[in-house]
């Protein structure tokens, strides 16, 4: 099996394909931001103000980046998948996160005890 191609700089890597338009929406994100009351707007132009949370270079399809993004009072995860060969990016899923599950920063998972 071929290495996996990993983005040097995966902030980068995402930014650029955002302000390119190489960005790709699946029929189930789609679904899952209209049911989280999350619009493509939204995703797209808080790109500069996103940071990296979590990588997942073995993810299944490809490596993908967990980042905290912000727009206005907005405070949301994304999750992209970095396509390096087809140079895109690929929305996975975006949702608000949970003080349960994070910690007040947005960019800790909180331990289980």
């Amino acid at each position: 099996m071929a290495e996996r191609k990993l983005p040097d700089d995966p902030l980068s890597f995402i930014r650029e394909c955002i302000h390119g338009g190489r960005i790709l929406w699946s029929y189930h994100v789609n679904m899952r931001l209209g049911q989280r009351f999350i619009a493509r707007e939204t995703i797209i132009h808080a790109a500069k103000s996103y940071e990296v949370i979590e990588e997942y270079p073995e993810d299944k399809y490809f490596p993908s980046y967990l980042l905290l993004g912000r727009r206005g009072e907005e405070v949301f995860h994304v999750l992209f998948g970095a396509d390096m060969e087809g140079q895109n990016v690929r929305v996975v899923t975006a949702y608000y996160p949970s003080p349960e599950e994070w910690e007040a920063d947005l960019k800790t998972r909180r331990r289980s005890l």
